[in-house]
């Protein structure tokens, strides 16, 4: 794993557990052992790194995902794969959507994180509405009032079983999604 890599990932955990701010480049430096500086080799600035990260996040969880077209294809259910995925972020890797948080802050985000971080919320909105059209039948409007619904469900109930420390609260909150698909 290149350094720039090892400093996304070790970011990636310190904003998993606490927000944007909390790692400097300092600590993300003493973790992986090497110079502060070096940090701003690979990242100009914390909303470069930021930026990188929220990108990153985007990209590599839309291809967990895969197309819904050949979930649907391979006799899978579109629904039940997105909501697995966030399931396994909370009761594995006990740990909160990397955008959910960054969404949570986004007033205090620098520009260039805050777009990343939309792109999350647009991208997963997207691809759930073509879910739910592929797998439903639904109209794009009817799709996208579902993907929006769902993608707020499954934020907010990951939210609630942090704050409670009960994932249960997180399959109870869920389970709708699963009902009628």
């Amino acid at each position: 794993m290149s350094k720039k890599q090892q400093l996304l990932k070790a970011a990636e955990a310190k904003v998993r557990t606490g927000g944007y701010n909390n790692f400097s480049f300092r600590e993300l430096a003493d973790e992986i052992g090497i110079k502060s500086s070096s940090v701003h080799y690979h990242f100009p600035t914390k909303a470069d790194l930021g930026a990188e990260l929220a990108r990153q996040y985007t990209d590599n969880f839309l291809t967990n995902l895969g197309d819904p077209k050949i979930l649907i294809a391979d006799g899978k259910k579109p629904i039940e794969v997105y909501l697995q995925q966030f399931q396994c972020a909370l009761t594995q890797d006990k740990k909160m959507c990397l955008c959910g948080l960054l969404g949570a802050e986004t007033d205090g985000l620098p520009k260039k994180v805050k777009a990343q971080t939309q792109r999350f919320f647009e991208q997963n909105i997207e691809w759930l509405t073509q879910a739910y059209q592929q797998a439903d039948g639904a109209s794009e409007q009817a799709a996208n009032a579902q993907a929006i619904a769902t993608l707020s469900l499954l934020e907010g109930a990951m939210l609630v079983s942090k704050a409670m420390n009960d994932t249960a609260i997180f399959v109870t909150a869920s389970a709708g999604l699963l009902a009628t698909r």
